[in-house]
């Protein structure tokens, strides 16, 4: 069946799925994994029994079912996405992992005579937004069916399979460390592209020594600006390479084809601009030929006049000369035309994001990584090893190259090691993003008794690593309890009670602290600082940042390792407080609740936490430290009575104070071990309850049974799936037309990106403004419930995309709908992600007459580009 003999892992897989096995594949990009995957298929069919192929995103799906159709016939194969469906009844059906995870908690007929299920790309398990999904399908998939797994390489794949195995039986791991294709790292600065490792005498790799040189001639030479008198800039300072001479370079060393990763989508565009205007043509006449005669057949059947608002000529001619861009905010058509040219080896350079990265099958002889670091939306962060190997790993075709090669340019502010350091570091781990949601919860509570959901939440991998977290953390309380009972031994005098002579002296150093000089002070400042943790809450009490924050993040910075808070202000904006911000220690007044996987960059996130800093209680502040005079007054009294103890003479007393120190330090670790160790224990089972106690509330759940309202909810998928229902049961889009369902229905859907916290974008009706109202009267409903067992389930509506989705619908042209700065596909996605939820929404709608305004909607937004586009949700 093969046209080539497997690879040794391969084999090792494809014999243990053969003996009845289940099997995790982890295996570097390109290295083959899918054939196990496939090899799944081929003894579905030979044993008469189905297969489901899942993948994490519809583009991944279109490709592998094309693949198996290819192999195996149209009447075999079937496609599943949502919003696609084809031939759902074959032996062989390829969906998103979602659309498996639907089937299992309907208990879909589909599932009967199912013996295998390939996930590919599990890995995404970690996906903090759609990670749960994953282990939602490996937690409920009969124990019958086998399961094909495959991922990306990850440092902790034995713990992943260990998980698998305790639950679903025998499963066989399978690691495949080599690339089947040799990758070279490269460093490019100036006109020097040098390899980024050398052989040493001994024949190990070690950092090239001219990349150290370039590195010191850069920080000799300062910055890139005219010298004092109009003298020239330092001539021999390296500098950025321009992105044209990188691909004349990559050209004249036959390292063509290459993807070339900018992380900013209008860099991606400003750089097929450039190499346009510069006249670099990397095509032949006939390549030439053959590009437009594809492209313009891809779009042949959208309207002229929208692909004039997409630019479609602009775009034509940067692809003719086999360059192009590809990101997400162009249409799925251009996409997918730049992927299979690239394919065909007829585009030689794609300017790309870093989602490219995930899943598309566009190897490249060579990697160029522009920058590797990437804006937040507040600072600038290194890339993870991780990140840059799944980078890396576009670079080498099997069967083509024998050679891929990753290119990283001069970084303006990363050194050389850094570099070198990222290239060559394999640990990456697997961390599960498991957390019970509404539609999760109300599903477990349709399919099984209570005993048998808590089981199945405490059985999850979030669980199981906590587990293993709480074992190391008894460890480490056993060793410390130990070492704490050695130094109470230690600091045991025979002639008092050392305990109450420690106290005294502890005491005395707490008041000497408080009469400190300012100099003093100012490191007690420091220390206050570097005590703070992420969502405290802080007061600033002078200077023109006088006022309450929240911290989300600390760090100490710099060759002294000054300490600098990110916070949240009660005004949404986020500033950098250091220790001249303070007149004096600031002190945590109260907490506020940080989302899981809490990241800066997440616009959402913030707002949620911005939005508990405005209704947060804050504790009185403690008393002000007393005055010089008193103090001095209880320095004298404290230093009379520790003279006066007995302990005081001892000639040991210097060894038992230091072992009492000891000890007391220990005991504060200590307690710190047993809150964590209480934070992780059960930690899932507790938020499954809070998340039960909300349900129950809102009255989606009496008595372990889904009440007419929890069976709506069972159906709803989406990250707004409480409110979604909430909008039905309220009858809040009766009266409503279709356009008008699509502005309302928008907010659930859409949430705007970038660095602002705000919500911007208003309703288009008076109608709309009016169920707009009311649709947040019923999220501040569900958020009070949320915020009182410190759940943040449900975010804000967001009306952003309102007005667009409104003229959308309502047959306005698409160049009145989108603004200068809106990304064609952007407006597609959402538009896709809002038709999707209409439709969720339609087949669960307890009304004809609702459902006709669904229908309504749905019609309206399904035309033009929008129709035509295949794009992943």
């Amino acid at each position: 069946m093969l046209s080539f003999e497997l690879d040794p892992f391969q084999l090792e897989a494809c014999e243990a799925l053969q003996g009845g096995h289940g099997v995790l594949v982890c295996a570097p990009t390109g290295a083959g994994k899918t054939v196990v995957g496939e090899f799944a298929v081929h003894l579905a069919l030979a044993e008469g029994r189905k297969c489901f192929y899942t993948t994490p995103i519809k583009a991944l799906s279109n490709q592998k079912h094309a693949d198996l159709t290819a192999r195996y016939g149209a009447a075999k194969v079937g496609l599943l996405t949502g919003d696609t469906s084809v031939n759902g009844d074959a032996p062989i059906v390829v969906m998103t992992t979602e659309v498996l995870r639907n089937m299992l908690y309907a208990g879909s007929n589909a599932l009967k005579g199912l013996g295998y299920v390939v996930m590919d790309e599990v890995h995404y398990l970690a996906d903090r937004f759609r990670g749960a999904v994953w282990e939602e399908v490996i937690l409920h998939l009969p124990d019958h069916v086998r399961l094909v797994s495959l991922s990306a390489t990850v440092s902790n794949a034995e713990e992943f399979g260990e998980w698998l195995q305790a639950l679903r039986g025998r499963v066989d791991v399978v690691i495949e460390e080599r690339r089947p294709v040799e990758l070279r790292h490269w460093y490019f600065a100036s006109d020097d592209l040098m390899p980024m490792f050398v052989r040493t005498a001994s024949g190990e790799l070690a950092p090239n020594p001219q990349g150290i040189e370039i590195d010191r001639r850069r920080r000799r030479a300062g910055p890139n600006r005219p010298q004092r008198g109009g003298r020239r800039p330092y001539a021999n300072r390296p500098r950025i390479p321009y992105r044209s001479d990188v691909v004349e370079r990559l050209r004249a060393e036959r390292m063509l084809p290459a993807i070339y990763f900018i992380f900013s989508r209008r860099g991606c565009d400003d750089a097929v601009r450039q190499c346009t205007r510069e006249h670099l043509r990397l095509t032949t006449s006939d390549e030439r030929a053959a590009i437009t005669a594809y492209a313009d057949a891809r779009v042949a059947d959208l309207d002229p006049a929208e692909l004039d608002v997409l630019g479609y000529a602009e775009w034509l001619a940067g692809l003719a000369d086999g360059i192009a861009a590809h990101h997400a905010g162009m249409i799925p058509p251009f996409k997918e035309t730049v992927e299979e040219l690239f394919a065909r080896n007829l585009v030689k350079v794609v300017f790309a994001t870093e989602t490219l990265s995930l899943g598309i099958n566009m190897p490249a002889r060579s990697v160029v990584i522009e920058s590797l670091t990437k804006f937040t939306g507040e600072k600038h962060e290194l890339m993870t090893p991780g990140e840059y190997t799944q980078l890396a790993g576009r670079a080498g075709r099997r069967g083509i190259d024998e050679l891929g090669h990753s290119i990283v340019l001069l970084q303006r502010f990363t050194p050389f090691d850094t570099i070198s350091r990222l290239a060559s570091t394999r640990t990456y781990p697997l961390r599960s993003s498991f957390t019970p949601s509404y539609n999760m919860t109300v599903n477990l509570v349709r399919s099984y008794e209570r005993a048998e959901a808590e089981h199945l939440v405490n059985s999850s991998f979030a669980q199981f690593q906590a587990d293993r977290a709480v074992v190391d953390l008894e460890r480490t309380r056993d060793r410390s309890e130990a070492y704490l009972a050695s130094y109470r031994e230690r600091m045991r005098c025979e002639r008092g009670d050392f305990d109450e002579y420690h106290a005294l002296v502890a005491r005395r150093q707490r008041v000497e602290e408080r009469t400190r000089t300012r100099r003093e002070r100012v490191a007690d400042v420091v220390d206050a600082l570097v005590a703070l943790r992420p969502g405290d809450v802080i007061d600033v009490d002078g200077g023109h940042r006088r006022g309450r924050y929240a911290v989300l993040e600390v760090a100490q910075r710099g060759p002294e390792r000054r300490p600098r808070v990110l916070a949240l202000s009660q005004a949404r904006s986020m500033v950098r407080l250091s220790a001249a911000d303070f007149r004096r220690p600031p002190r945590a007044l109260a907490r506020v609740p940080l989302p899981p996987g809490f990241h800066v960059r997440d616009a959402r996130a913030r707002r949620r936490v911005a939005r508990a800093l405005e209704s947060v209680t804050v504790r009185p502040p403690a008393e002000q430290p007393a005055d010089d005079g008193r103090a001095r007054s209880e320095l004298r009294e404290l230093a009379r009575a520790i003279e006066r103890h007995p302990c005081h003479a001892c000639p040991d007393v210097g060894r038992h104070l230091h072992y009492a120190a000891r000890a007391a330090r220990l005991e504060k670790e200590l307690a710190g071990i047993d809150r964590r160790i209480k934070r992780r224990t059960g930690t899932l089972a507790k938020r499954f309850e809070r998340v039960l106690e909300i349900l129950e509330r809102l009255g989606y759940v009496e008595r372990w049974t889904p009440t007419r309202k929890g069976d709506l909810l069972a159906g709803v998928y989406n990250e707004s799936d409480l409110l979604v229902v909430e909008v039905v049961e309220d009858e809040l889009l009766h009266g409503l037309d279709g356009p008008e369902v699509a502005a309302v229905m928008s907010a659930l859907v859409y949430e705007t990106r970038g660095p602002e916290t705000g919500v911007v974008g208003t309703m288009p009706t008076a109608a709309t403004r009016a169920a707009w109202t009311r649709l947040l009267e019923l999220w501040r409903t569900i958020a009070a419930e949320e915020e009182v067992r410190g759940l943040e389930l449900t975010r804000r509506p967001d009306p952003g995309f309102a007005t667009r989705a409104y003229k959308w619908a309502a047959g306005v042209p698409l160049e009145h709908v989108l603004d200068e700065d809106d990304a064609p596909g952007d407006f597609v996605r959402s538009t896709k992600q809002l038709l999707d939820l209409l439709r969720q929404v339609e087949d669960v709608a307890p009304t004809d007459s609702l459902r006709a305004e669904l229908r309504a909607a749905s019609t309206g937004l399904l035309r033009g580009v929008v129709a035509y586009s295949s794009v992943e949700l």
